[in-house]
């Protein structure tokens, strides 16, 4: 039986408690919490103050729904999802089960998070040559960034790593086109979804993914320190980074844990951070997807395309410049200044018109979300305007 399709998504503002006034723009630097994961936060931080409210199998209930509901949302098997404490353990994972040569290549982009590329540069180590793809131009940005990543693709790449889109300016990618190329030649996809998965529809079984990392503090909507791993085949039998009790077979037995096991767990558990079971971050977790997968990061993404869409039609006649709409997300995108506007300036109007968004280089990042109506975008547009007039 095939379910009807879901309505539009309005306005969820009052499921946040931002303050009247606030023009929040700027979930790309850090989500609010819903008033429902700040209630499981504060109902987790209650039972750890009685510790006999924690019982054993408190240690794996709770994970394991966390990971059925991430494994929900990418269209993956739970057995392939591991739980870590930031994109860079994630990253730092899948390097150290990399088997390179001297003289492979990773493919990386130009301004890519620090994060994405730090752990990379351990392979210098063993002769890998780190290959950064620039934008060509202005002109056709995403069009032709795209397209050279794809020339840059060949049979000495070792790995292509980079974002579902740029988490500077929302440049999207063509996973469907690197996806297969970097399979061709037997080059590992390292996908950071930390600036897209939640509010951009992402499916492991289109993209095929040899790893998927997730902060997710930014659109899980959840909270600091804790993030989403998805290891496929070709990592599912490798190291993970650290040997804690509980990435262990039979962990479960806390009789037992002196017995020690060589196995590990089954699955990508073996890739969990060490006190994964954390009673408070885990159920705002649990909330913050449960959320998620109502609304569906589909209809997240039309809401912010449907808020959007007008007022940066009308920006382009003041000479902000939008990247193709093929070629960016609509929940978080760059704006380019025209020569006249002064930086600086623009910086103190924002913060006078309490309008918050992030600056990345000569771009003005917009990143709205549910919380977010028309009088937000307004109030935006209006401020651009002013300055550039």
């Amino acid at each position: 039986m095939i379910s009807a399709p879901k309505a539009p998504l309005t306005c969820q503002r009052e499921a946040f408690s931002l303050p009247p006034g606030l023009h929040y723009l700027n979930g790309a630097y850090m989500s609010p919490l819903s008033k429902a994961v700040e209630a499981a936060g504060h109902e987790g931080v209650l039972r750890k103050t009685v510790p006999t409210q924690i019982s054993p199998a408190d240690f794996f209930s709770g994970v394991d729904e966390a990971k059925q509901r991430f494994a929900q949302l990418i269209n993956a098997s739970e057995a392939h999802i591991a739980l870590i404490p930031a994109a860079s353990y994630g990253i730092a994972t899948v390097v150290a089960n990399m088997n390179v040569t001297a003289g492979q290549r990773v493919v990386l982009l130009h301004e890519q998070f620090p994060s994405n590329v730090y752990p990379w540069q351990r392979l210098h180590e063993a002769g890998v040559v780190l290959e950064t793809i620039k934008p060509p131009s202005r002109e056709s940005r995403g069009q032709n960034w795209n397209e050279a990543i794809l020339d840059a693709i060949t049979t000495d790449t070792a790995a292509v790593a980079l974002g579902h889109v740029h988490w500077a300016d929302g440049t999207k990618f063509d996973l469907d086109a690197i996806g297969q190329k970097a399979r061709e030649v037997g080059a590992a996809l390292v996908i950071d979804g930390t600036q897209s998965v939640g509010a951009l529809p992402f499916d492991v079984s289109r993209y095929q993914p040899d790893a998927l990392i997730c902060g997710g503090y930014k659109w899980l909507m959840g909270p600091y320190g804790l993030g989403y791993a998805y290891y496929g085949p070709r990592f599912m039998n490798g190291k993970p980074l650290e040997d804690n009790w509980i990435a262990r077979a039979g962990s479960d037995d806390f009789s037992g844990l002196v017995n020690y096991q060589d196995a590990y767990a089954p699955g990508a558990a073996r890739f969990d951070v060490g006190e994964k079971s954390n009673p408070i971050l885990i159920p705002m977790m649990i909330a913050a997807l449960g959320e998620l997968l109502e609304r569906d990061p589909a209809r997240i993404q039309n809401y912010c395309q449907t808020l959007t869409q007008d007022a940066l039609s009308s920006l382009t006649t003041y000479g902000y410049q939008l990247e193709d709409d093929n070629y960016r997300a609509h929940h978080l995108f760059g704006v380019r200044l025209p020569q006249q506007v002064n930086l600086e300036t623009l910086k103190h109007a924002l913060q006078y018109a309490n309008i918050a968004v992030s600056v990345r280089g000569d771009a003005v990042r917009i990143s709205p979300n549910v919380y977010n109506d028309e009088a937000d975008i307004g109030a935006l547009t209006q401020v651009l305007m002013q300055v550039a007039a």
